[in-house]
């Protein structure tokens, strides 16, 4: 008998289309919180007033990414406390009818050594179901990690608390967190401003494509997390003059703006109280 051959049919190579990334699906982003997400000091202009910030820039890529564009608020003023953002931004938030709402709060309480951490989560974890409940997803944050701080340092553990509640009411509500504290680049001090508590153009820069990947989006620079080179002595020898310098020009004033009960975000208003398409700072 004839033996019997099998013929498998040739096999055409064919070129591989690489699989376009999803495309956001929100149509309307809000964001609401303290001087963090109005963006300080990520200026439109130097010298000015007006800030970008990280949410912005979230917002611009989002826009990019989403066929039509999107609409976009920003209702964050600085110096406010976590009671005055869920009490006087989020009904307004709201009242913008958004898709995803970005809350992050709460650095301002835990800076004032009173603060009771765990009912601030309580207040924080209504806020979040008080969005789901709308069909809305949220972005949160965590805070970032001080140990390089010799005064921020202290308030570690009360952040550390904060951010453990943080991931529960995510898990638990179904919400994005953008997880500063397990950032590497953002423990450099040349990431942050001369007042050592708000971020660098760069830095907002950075947070911006981390809040990309937290909300399961490609970032558009994939090295965002990347340390910076590593410090010169001679950097250090003038970062050890600057804290004379900063210890009277910023540490001082807002000791005393906590002693006398004023904020810097006193008599300020939000700087996109509506959702509409991108542009600059309108004030």
């Amino acid at each position: 008998m004839d033996a019997v051959t099998t013929e498998h049919p040739t096999e055409h190579p064919t070129d591989a289309t690489p699989t376009p990334p999803p495309a956001p699906r929100w149509r309307r982003y809000v964001a609401i919180g303290d001087s963090f997400t109005e963006g300080l000091w990520d200026r439109e202009t130097p010298g000015s007033d007006a800030c970008r910030g990280w949410a912005d820039r979230l917002a611009e890529h989002l826009d990019a990414r989403t066929p039509g564009g999107v609409e976009y608020a920003n209702l964050a003023v600085r110096g406010r406390l976590l009671g005055p953002i869920l009490t006087d931004q989020l009904p307004a938030a709201l009242d913008l009818e958004p898709d995803l709402v970005s809350i992050v709060g709460g650095g301002n309480d835990i800076l004032r050594p009173g603060v009771d951490v765990d009912r601030l989560a309580a207040r924080l974890e209504n806020a979040v179901a008080r969005v789901r409940e709308t069909g809305a997803d949220v972005l949160l944050a965590t805070g970032v990690d001080a140990d390089g701080s010799a005064l921020l340092r202290l308030t570690r553990p009360r952040v550390a608390t904060f951010n453990a509640h943080v991931w529960s009411i995510a898990r638990r509500h179904g919400a994005h967190v953008l997880d500063q504290w397990g950032m590497r680049f953002i423990k450099d001090w040349r990431f942050w401003d001369v007042d050592r508590l708000h971020l660098t153009s760069e830095g907002h820069r950075r947070v911006a494509e981390a809040a990309l990947e937290a909300l399961g989006l490609e970032p558009t620079d994939v090295t965002w997390d990347v340390p910076l080179d590593a410090l010169t002595p001679e950097a250090w020898s003038v970062r050890a003059r600057e804290n004379a310098v900063w210890m009277r020009q910023h540490a001082l004033p807002w000791v005393q703006r906590r002693l006398t009960g004023r904020s810097s975000g006193d008599g300020r208003t939000p700087k996109r109280p509506t959702a509409g398409p991108l542009g600059p700072d309108p004030r």
